[in-house]
C-alpha cells in the first residue's frame, strides 16, 4: 500500500465509523494517546514489563503489537494531514528535505 492508498483508506474509514470530524485537539490527544502505546511497545521488546496482569510476548509477539501501535500513530496523523489537505507524500518529502539541507556537509 502506498502512503496516498493509505491516507485515502483512512479517510473513508474514519468517515464510515464517524471518526473523522471529531475535534481536532481531540484528536490530538488520541495520537499521545498512541504515542504512549508505542513507547510501552518499545519497552515490552527491550526491557520487558513486569506487571502480574499482563500476559508477556515472546519477542515476535512484541515485534507485532508495536507494529500496529505504529500503525495506530500514522492513522491519527492521516486524519490530522487530511484535515489540513497535506499529503503523506509532501510529509516525507518536506521532512527528507528539511534534514538534507540542515546536515548537509558543509564543503
Amino acid at each position: 500500500m502506498t502512503s496516498e492508498e493509505f491516507q485515502n483508506w483512512i479517510q473513508t474509514y474514519y468517515e464510515e465509523r464517524g471518526w473523522h470530524d471529531l475535534d481536532i485537539f481531540i484528536r490530538i490527544g488520541f495520537l499521545s494517546e498512541e504515542t504512549g502505546e508505542v513507547a510501552r511497545a518499545i519497552r515490552a521488546l527491550e526491557i520487558g514489563r513486569d506487571r502480574p496482569e499482563e500476559e508477556r510476548g515472546d519477542y515476535q509477539q512484541n515485534k507485532v503489537a508495536l507494529t500496529e501501535e505504529l500503525g495506530d500513530v500514522l492513522g491519527n496523523i492521516a486524519v490530522i494531514a487530511n484535515k489540513y489537505n497535506i499529503s503523506l507524500e509532501d510529509v516525507f518529502t518536506l521532512h527528507r528535505n528539511k534534514l538534507e539541507e540542515r546536515y548537509a556537509e558543509k564543503g
